[in-house]
């Protein structure tokens, strides 16, 4: 199979001669090998593992973003990516980065929720008076 991450800024790994896949979406784990059919799947934040055809493995922590594979193509975008021979440092990156929002992103989000509920009130309000 030929496998590409695909970030906002650019191709993060373009790698063919891949084996096997095992992504995380929001449901569990996922595996994909050269003969399964083609497929969407939504990534959760987490650890992306694929195999080479010469037994090599490899580890990429990915944040959200969406799965597709199309014959022996399997293209994954996401917003970030960190790739590393540690596993267990890419979970704790997972942990800390990935599922942790930051506090401006949290700011950010709880603005935005008090602007949606001013807007529907107002909105209530003139639908009702």
């Amino acid at each position: 199979m030929h496998l590409s991450i695909i970030l906002p800024v650019g191709v993060f790994i373009d790698v063919t001669g891949v084996a096997a896949i095992v992504a995380e979406t929001r449901e569990g784990a996922y595996g994909l090998l050269p003969r399964c059919r083609g497929c969407v799947a939504a990534l959760g934040p987490g650890i992306l593992t694929y195999r080479t055809d010469s037994g090599a493995e490899a580890f990429v922590a990915v944040g959200e973003g969406m799965l597709t594979k199309t014959g022996a193509e399997v293209c994954v975008c996401v917003r970030r990516a960190t790739g590393g021979t540690d596993l267990a440092a890419l979970r704790a990156t997972v942990a800390r980065e990935f599922l942790s929002r930051g506090s401006a992103e949290q700011r950010l989000g709880e603005a935005m929720a008090r602007v949606e509920s001013a807007f529907l009130r107002r909105f209530m309000d003139m639908r009702h008076g």
